[in-house]
């Protein structure tokens, strides 16, 4: 097991009716920007709970903020911040508001030139102004982590940038808002996290048992509480209440304690959403189990262990274990109604040729911090995945 440092400061606000808790932990006597998307959060009521719970607090909206967001739509955000001296920012949806508002809070603190230097240079966030989170959807950890994922629409590249500084001072998850949801987003979230924990765990052993095991409960619990919401006519809550906790549990800086990860699976789906707009859960379930499989040599041990642990497969043909591993892992995305290979969605060499040449002419060597996946294997898992 590594050594490791351990930090995260988020409070936690946890079940049925905690959006009026943010009365609490939200500032008074400041400017506060409200962030949300394209106008859900009006219909299910979440608008008028937060707006309920501000009271007579000073506040500007900034909305429309849409999925992969985009950094021309956001730095109107930060100019707005700069200009009227806003001290708090309170971002209310899912992950794609939640990041952008880290690149708000994180750009109108920036000095030193372009902030997409930030993602591109990975220019060092030495400030932020201060945010919470109101959830709406449970996916990708952001409520709990200081990550953000933000795409330039003029070149089409998707980067992510991370620090300190972009924790939230607190975050709301209350099970219930996620009722409303069309049930391909709550799916995408269960898919999402588990792909979380497989970039966490699917490395090389490290003797880190509490890890280990922890990265394997919360495997299990997306397996059987993603197919229960799936199969469920109506919503329930302690299932959504699992969904959600085990989101953000398989990203809020626990699970990589001690532990080598990889992230290629996301850098490679990264590239498939910035340049055709797939929504980032598909692009995870159609990768994986390319990684999986080209990388079986590398990391055979880990690829046993999750064979077993996960989905009970044992013998003394390892092969044999890990292909039936893959299959039933790429079964799972597909019984969730998730499409898992590039023709699914007209995708083709022309487009492995593209990511490999921007990956070449951005002198990448390797993907991911494994540090193992070099762009021949880049070029093999897309091609696998056709």
């Amino acid at each position: 097991m590594k050594n490791f440092e351990f930090f995260n400061p988020v409070r936690v606000l946890f079940g049925k009716g905690t959006i009026a808790s943010i009365d609490k932990y939200v500032p008074k006597g400041v400017k506060i920007m409200l962030c949300y998307g394209g106008g859900s959060i009006q219909k299910n009521g979440v608008y008028e709970q937060v707006i309920k719970a501000l009271g007579d607090r000073d506040y500007v909206e900034y909305g429309g903020i849409m999925p992969n967001p985009e950094m021309e739509y956001l730095m109107p955000a930060v100019e707005i911040i700069k200009r009227d001296e806003i001290q708090f920012v309170l971002a209310v949806g899912g992950g794609s508001v939640v990041d952008a508002v880290k690149f708000i809070v994180a750009a109108a603190k920036f000095d030193k030139g372009d902030p997409w230097e930030i993602l591109s240079e990975g220019a060092l966030v030495e400030s932020a102004v201060d945010f919470g989170v109101v959830l709406t959807l449970p996916a990708t950890g952001t409520e709990m982590n200081g990550n953000s994922v933000i795409t330039k629409a003029a070149t089409k590249e998707k980067f992510a940038f991370g620090s300190p500084e972009v924790f939230p001072k607190f975050s709301v998850l209350d099970p219930e808002v996620t009722y409303s949801l069309p049930m391909n987003q709550v799916v995408n979230g269960v898919a999402d996290a588990f792909v979380h924990v497989m970039e966490q765990y699917l490395t090389y052993p490290a003797k880190a048992d509490v890890q280990d095991a922890y990265a394997e409960s919360l495997l299990q619990i997306l397996k059987k509480e993603g197919a229960k919401a799936y199969c469920s006519p109506e919503p329930e809550y302690d299932n959504r209440a699992n969904i959600m906790w085990a989101a953000t549990n398989a990203l809020n800086t626990f699970l990589s304690m001690g532990v080598p990860t990889d992230w290629s699976t996301h850098m490679i789906g990264h590239e498939l959403t910035a340049l055709h707009g797939l929504d980032h859960a598909v692009t995870l379930a159609i990768v994986l189990p390319g990684v999986m499989d080209v990388m079986r040599e590398a990391r055979k041990e880990k690829l046993l262990q999750y064979a077993e642990n996960i989905w009970g497969l044992t013998g003394f043909d390892a092969d044999a274990v890990i292909d039936e591993a893959i299959r039933k892992t790429e079964s799972f995305f597909k019984a969730l109604g998730i499409q898992t290979r590039l023709s699914d969605f007209e995708i083709g060499q022309e487009t492995i040729e593209l990511i490999i040449d921007r990956l070449t002419k951005r002198g990448t060597k390797y993907l991911g911090r494994s540090e193992d996946v070099h762009l021949d294997h880049v070029r093999t898992i897309l091609e696998s995945r056709l």
